[in-house]
């Protein structure tokens, strides 16, 4: 269960975007008018907003007709790692063997394979 957490730093839309798709956003509401305690009308809206890899994770189901088959799907699948320095959420492999597309960090591993033997850059 995520707990709220508040900054005093100003987000911006891109920023708060950025978070639903990565945390997911479930809105739940029942709504019922009744007159003279008789039902007349029962509304059930069940909605989510997330990214493929956030509904995947959390085993979200997807609309009907939905093509498992696309780029955006073969993506999410993907394992990913969180970047140590922007934090952003990267595959694997490609934040260990080369450098995260975001900020540019290189790990020890990608850095040592770039030295030359006399311990200069290639």
């Amino acid at each position: 269960m995520l707990e709220a957490q508040r900054s005093n730093s100003p987000a911006s839309l891109v920023d708060v975007i950025d978070r639903i798709l990565d945390k997911g956003l479930i809105i739940n509401a029942d709504i019922t008018v009744s007159i003279a305690g008789i039902e007349l009308l029962g509304i059930s809206l069940r909605a989510s907003v997330a990214s493929f890899e956030t509904a995947a994770k959390y085993g979200l189901s997807f609309p009907a007709g939905t093509d498992f088959n696309k780029p955006a799907w073969d993506n999410a699948i993907v394992e990913k790692e969180t970047c140590p320095q922007c934090g952003k959420t990267v595959p694997v492999e490609e934040l260990l063997n080369e450098s995260c597309p975001w900020c540019g960090w290189v790990s020890a591993k990608a850095n040592g394979r770039n030295m030359l033997d006399d311990g200069s850059r290639a």
